[in-house]
């Protein structure tokens, strides 16, 4: 039996409950958040093969559990990450803070000594766009540079995160060295439609997870503030706030020079939630190929592009070629 532990019930976890639910190699999913009246709420939402329990931050994890998934406030994801570590389990996590990140990072030499995986930055940015570089990254012989922006939220800890990162120190990866950049207010970025121009500031953001899974000279992230909601509710109507995620990446191939630019256009939780549970699922075995790399890796480390967007775009989160002129 598979089963599946998803830690927070809130914008993301709540979605990434519903897909874990729906995929039928998860037998049972779990689900544990502070507040445990949402939790059993979701819980008895999904149907029988979801089940609320008490957990906290820290505990030990329940026996039989194939995977942890993290959909948690900033920073609460690294003890529990810790503690799958401590018992072998693999764990997915969706913080996208570069602290929150680095502090999972720093959990590699025990993932790799207990031969366990972790998925770190699983949501739209970094995530989704990790996996939408490396396959553009692999239309070219030598990559020169990528560059990832996003915009828009996913829920209250997700606009807290946002709002730090964007006053944060700033590193960007240029010709092979991190490099201290001080940005001079806003870049505009032009985003698929219906987002179109938002102003974005570069961030440290999952920098880093691009660097580790691609041999690339130069990369950053830039984030912008969410869409403005008045004009996208007339639009789509109130259910969740709509983000969207732009990935360009520069490189040599037969053709000379050439740059690749993806886009996606989604509400912010809905896509997070199916990239946490889409990589929770590969973790545990319910899907095929299980993940199964020691280590603390981002998704532009851990999967095959095109099957992992594949099945993302069967659950309705789908990517597409930009046509539109490449970031700054």
């Amino acid at each position: 039996m598979t089963t599946v532990l998803l830690v927070g019930v809130g914008a993301v976890g709540t979605r990434a409950a519903r897909q874990l639910v729906d995929t039928l190699g998860v037998d049972r999913l779990l689900l544990a958040d502070r507040d445990t009246d949402r939790a059993e709420r979701v819980a008895d939402a999904l149907g029988e093969r979801a089940a609320a329990i008490a957990y906290a931050s820290g505990d030990p994890i329940p026996g039989g559990v194939d995977a942890v998934a993290c959909a948690v406030a900033t920073g609460e994801d690294h003890d529990i990450v810790a503690a799958a570590l401590a018992q072998q389990v693999a764990a997915a996590s969706c913080d996208d803070d570069h602290d929150a990140i680095d502090a999972l990072r720093s959990l590699d030499p025990n993932a790799r000594a207990g031969g366990v995986t972790v998925a770190a930055g699983c949501g739209l940015a970094p995530g989704l766009t990790d996996v939408l570089a490396k396959h553009a990254a692999g239309m070219f012989d030598a990559v020169d540079e990528v560059r990832v922006a996003r915009t828009g939220w996913a829920g209250p800890a997700s606009v807290a995160a946002v709002r730090h990162e964007r006053r944060a120190f700033v590193r960007a990866w240029h010709d092979g060295t991190w490099r201290e950049e001080h940005p001079h207010g806003e870049t505009l970025v032009w985003f698929p439609e219906p987002i179109g121009a938002q102003d974005c500031r570069m961030v440290t953001g999952g920098t880093a997870l691009l660097v580790d899974a691609m041999d690339v000279p130069r990369a950053c992230t830039l984030l912008g503030e969410p869409p403005k909601r008045t004009w996208l509710r007339r639009r789509f109507g109130d259910d969740g706030e709509w983000g969207a995620a732009r990935v360009d990446v520069w490189g040599r191939g037969e053709d000379g020079h050439g740059c690749v630019v993806y886009g996606v256009v989604e509400r912010t939780a809905v896509a997070a939630g199916a990239v946490l549970a889409v990589t929770a699922a590969h973790l545990a075995g319910a899907l095929e190929p299980r993940f199964d790399r020691p280590g603390v890796h981002g998704l532009g480390s851990l999967v095959d592009p095109a099957p992992f967007l594949a099945e993302l775009a069967q659950r309705g989160v789908r990517a597409a070629v930009f046509e539109g002129v490449p970031v700054g």
